[in-house]
């Protein structure tokens, strides 16, 4: 009974999420309260919901101070010296402009917003690239897999979303992961290397002559230019304490947050003003975060994850069972084009782990697996996420065709990713 009502849950949630019947944080709320009172659950639901909602606050509290923390020094121009640096240094050598491509949208993602990235990356080198004669398909795939890695950091959405459903720190799921994703960044520059190399042959004969003027890159009344160096250390610290693990991630951010703000913003107003500027993006992903506390607190609390997880190890072959981690490394990127991440971390993820727990597998290496592809690599080429849009419009490429170009190219990063994970053990075979 247990097991075809937790199926049924997930399977509402998935509907009236990916048909927009409803918001994705209205149907976390509400499908598992309506399934578990038809259940015959009543009082508890409550004790359920606030237990779920407990496990997720550390999350959820991380999530807005990283977002207002990396939003502050964006505001405060930390990062436009680095971009005119990326923009000199590319000068008119295609595989020079495709890497600083992929170098500026890693560093510009550092805030987890692919729309912010697009926005930055794309304006700064879209002159450069018709200049030069560069496809606009390539700047849109080396973007697309720049911002696609980087999302896999602990302070992305797919992170932030598996540590929740799993309830885990968010160090704990990620640490391990550390090398193999610089590895993955790496071969994301080497990817971008060789498609710059390719666009040479369209290199135009007047090409060593030209000079390039970066794109709108004039300074605004919010910019700390003195403050340059204080404020690449305080994202260097907070780094480092947080893949440390000296202490909790959302303590780290909160401190971070007010430094930042306190050294580049010393007027009250100012800083009111500079918060109200981050505070809707901080506000939507917290609300889905803590909406997931109700649904997981629901789904565990009631038993509904265990008995599917009991009903699921019936129907699974042992042989593939001990892989369950494996197969979700391999599938998880392509399945960014069939699930948005709610629908996924939320209400697919936890059924995978539970199940793999059984076959003595760690629901935590399932979680490693997903965040190598699932709305990381995956989500620039999606066309359930509205950035993808933003991206193919910017650079006025037609979807099908930035698809075919780097859908194989993530997938390949996504397996670099998790051969290098199966290598130091971060999952296991």
């Amino acid at each position: 009974m247990l097991a075809w009502l937790g199926l049924s849950t997930i399977i509402a949630l998935l509907f009236f999420v990916m048909t927009k019947k409803m918001a994705a944080v209205v149907a976390l709320i509400l499908v598992p309260i309506a399934t578990a009172l038809m259940g015959g659950f009543t009082t508890e639901i409550i004790d359920f919901i606030t237990e779920g909602i407990k496990s997720i606050a550390p999350t959820g509290v991380m999530f807005i101070f990283a977002i207002l923390f990396f939003g502050i020094l964006t505001d405060a121009g930390t990062f436009k010296p680095l971009i005119k640096k990326l923009l000199n240094f590319s000068g008119n050598d295609p595989a020079k402009v495709t890497v600083a491509t992929a170098l500026l949208a890693m560093l510009v993602h550092l805030d987890g917003s692919g729309a912010v990235t697009f926005l930055v990356t794309i304006p700064a080198f879209l002159p450069l690239y018709d200049a030069l004669h560069m496809k606009r398909s390539t700047l849109a795939t080396v973007t697309a897999l720049g911002a696609g890695t980087m999302n896999i950091l602990p302070w992305g959405g797919p992170t932030i979303r598996a540590a929740s459903a799993l309830d885990v720190s968010v160090t704990t799921l990620f640490n391990p992961m550390l090398l193999p994703v610089i590895i993955g960044l790496c071969s994301v520059l080497v990817i971008a290397f060789f498609l710059g190399k390719k666009e040479r042959k369209n290199l135009p004969l007047t090409a060593n002559s030209m000079v390039y003027e970066a794109t709108d890159l004039a300074s605004t009344e919010h910019e700390r230019p003195k403050l340059f160096y204080v404020n690449i250390a305080m994202i260097l610290i907070a780094v480092a304490l947080l893949i440390s693990g000296m202490a909790p991630p959302h303590i780290i951010f909160m401190v971070a947050f007010a430094l930042a703000i306190t050294l580049n913003y010393s007027d009250p107003k100012l800083q009111g003003e500079r918060i109200n500027a981050h505070a809707k993006a901080a506000l939507l992903m917290a609300s889905i975060l803590f909406a997931a506390g109700c649904f997981t607190g629901i789904l565990k609390g009631s038993g509904m994850i265990d008995a599917m997880a009991q009903g699921a190890v019936t129907l699974i072959p042992e042989s593939i069972g001990g892989h369950l981690a494996l197969l979700t490394g391999v599938v998880s990127m392509p399945a960014s084009l069939l699930f948005d991440p709610d629908s996924f971390y939320f209400g697919i993820l936890p059924l995978i782990s539970n199940t793999a727990s059984h076959y003595g597998v760690a629901s935590v290496e399932v979680g490693r697996a997903a965040i190598m592809g699932q709305m990381t690599t995956g989500f620039p080429v999606s066309p359930l996420t509205g950035s993808t849009y933003l991206l193919i419009g910017l650079t006025e490429v037609d979807l099908g065709e930035h698809q075919r170009k780097t859908i194989p190219l993530a997938f390949l990063v996504t397996l670099i990713i998790l051969s290098f994970s199966l290598l130091i053990g971060a999952i296991s075979w």
